[in-house]
C-alpha cells in the first residue's frame, strides 16, 4: 500500500518536473490545479494578465495527455457558442455541431465579460458532466476540467459570478507576479522568443490514468477526528458571536464547502504519497476552497479585510487534532 502511494506521488512528481520545462515558478498554483483535475473539480483563477494563466493551462493539458480548447468569454458569446447547435446542412440534413465544452480541459477566459445567461451554460456542464443540444442530451468526454479566470482590475463590461455559480468552482486561486529571479528567468523562458512546441512537454498521464487517480483519491482515509477538525473549521465561518472577524462575514460556507475541503484534504494526502489525511492537508487547501464561499460584506472592503484573513484568523482559533 505505502509502495503505491510512494509510486503516485513520484507520478505527480514528475507532472510538475515537466510542467517546470515552460512555466517558472508558479509551483502552488501548478499544484493546485493538478490537486483540482485529481479531485475531479474545477478552478476559478484570478489575477493579472501577464501571470501565465493560458499558458499553464495549455501546459498541463500536454502534459497530462488530454484535449484542451479555450474559449475567450465575451459580451456577444452565445451559450450555443460554448455547448454546440443543431445544424442543417445540403444532403446531409440535421446534425449536432458539438461546441468547444466537448474536451477534456477547457480555459474559460475572463469568464465575467459574458452576461450570467451564457456563463450558466459554462457552469451546467461543469456541473452535469453533460450538454443539452436540440434536445438530446451529449455527455462530455472524461476527464473534464474547468479552469476559469478572472481579472480583478478591471471593472467595466464585466458581469459578476453570482455566489451560488462560483460555489460549484472547487478550488480559487489567486496568481500573483513572480519574484525577482523567477522574473529574471522568464525573459530566457517564454513562448515569445521560444514556441511551446520547442519545450518537448512529455504526457506523463492519460485520460484513463487521471481516471484511476481520481478512485485512488476516494478510497484515501480521513479519520473521525479529522473529519470532525473539517466540520469544526467550515461552521466557525458562520459563526455570529465570539469571532472578532464576524462583523465583516455576511454568509458563512455552505456544506458543499465542508464536501470539498473533505475530498481535497484526501487528494493532497495523495499528493504526499501517504493513504490517510492528517491536519496539515486540511491546513494546505483550506484557503483555496473558503476563499470564495466566505462572503464579506461592504464594511470588510472598506477595511480592507479579505476572505484569506478571515480564513486565518478561524485556524488560529479551531484547534488542529
Amino acid at each position: 500500500m505505502v509502495k503505491r502511494k510512494d509510486d503516485t506521488k513520484q507520478l505527480l512528481f514528475e507532472v510538475e518536473r515537466e510542467m517546470s520545462k515552460i512555466v517558472v515558478g508558479q509551483h502552488d498554483i501548478i499544484h493546485g490545479i493538478l490537486r483540482a483535475v485529481i479531485c475531479d473539480g474545477h478552478v476559478l483563477v484570478e489575477g493579472v494578465p501577464g501571470t501565465a494563466k493560458t499558458l499553464i493551462v495549455r501546459a498541463m493539458a500536454r502534459v497530462l495527455g488530454c484535449d484542451m480548447k479555450r474559449i475567450q468569454f465575451t459580451v456577444d458569446l452565445l451559450p450555443t457558442d460554448i455547448t454546440g447547435i443543431m445544424s442543417y446542412a445540403p444532403k446531409k440534413g440535421f446534425e449536432i455541431l458539438k461546441g468547444p465544452v466537448f474536451t477534456n480541459f477547457v480555459l474559460a477566459d475572463e469568464i465575467n465579460r459574458s452576461p450570467p445567461k451564457t456563463q450558466s451554460a459554462l457552469l451546467e456542464a461543469m456541473q452535469e458532466k453533460e450538454v443539452t443540444i436540440a434536445k438530446e442530451t451529449h455527455k462530455l468526454p472524461e476527464p473534464f476540467f474547468v479552469m476559469a479566470t478572472e481579472n480583478p482590475i478591471e471593472n467595466s463590461g464585466v458581469y459578476s459570478l453570482p455566489e451560488a455559480q462560483i460555489d460549484r468552482f472547487l478550488f480559487k486561486l489567486l496568481i500573483g507576479y513572480p519574484d525577482s529571479e523567477d522574473e529574471k528567468a522568464i525573459l530566457q523562458t517564454n513562448t515569445t522568443i521560444n514556441t511551446f512546441e520547442s519545450y518537448d512537454l512529455k504526457a506523463v498521464l492519460s485520460p484513463t490514468k487521471i481516471l484511476n487517480l481520481q478512485k485512488q483519491v476516494k478510497k484515501i482515509f480521513a479519520s473521525d477526528i479529522i473529519e470532525e477538525y473539517i466540520v469544526k473549521i467550515v461552521r466557525e465561518t458562520r459563526n455570529k458571536k465570539t469571532s472578532e472577524f464576524a462583523k465583516y462575514v455576511s454568509y458563512g460556507a455552505s456544506p458543499r464547502a465542508s464536501i470539498a475541503l473533505y475530498i481535497a484534504s484526501k487528494a493532497e494526502a495523495l499528493m504526499q504519497g501517504r493513504d490517510y489525511v492528517i491536519p496539515e492537508d486540511v491546513k494546505t487547501v483550506v484557503f483555496p476552497v473558503l476563499r470564495h464561499r466566505i462572503m464579506l460584506n461592504y464594511e470588510a472592503e472598506a477595511e480592507q479585510i479579505t476572505t484569506d484573513k478571515v480564513i486565518k484568523h478561524i485556524l488560529s482559533r479551531v484547534n488542529a487534532p
